[in-house]
């Protein structure tokens, strides 16, 4: 996987037990359209704390275009902010 680190948006899921579900994202390509990506599947899901921040990283996949491709998509608690960090 290439290292991407771009910021998106995120439609997830926040049940009350403090589970995150991510069910899909769009990011802005460099011609300024919009693709958007359903997540098919959350295969990981970990707790990384880098520089004292503490994020949740997810390891998903999906059909891209007509590739099934693996991803991580990481969210930081403290800013509340989503990132397609790899792809």
């Amino acid at each position: 996987m290439k290292v991407v680190r771009k910021p998106i948006d995120v439609s997830a899921i926040f049940y009350q037990e403090g589970v995150i579900v991510p069910i899909k994202f769009r990011i802005q390509k460099s011609d300024e359209s919009w693709v958007v990506v359903k997540v098919d599947r959350v295969i990981a899901k970990e707790l990384e704390k880098l520089a004292g921040n503490k994020m949740w990283v997810f390891t998903c996949e999906s059909t891209i275009g007509d590739m099934q491709r693996l991803y991580q998509l990481k969210y930081e608690l403290d800013t509340c902010q989503w990132m397609l960090f790899k792809i």
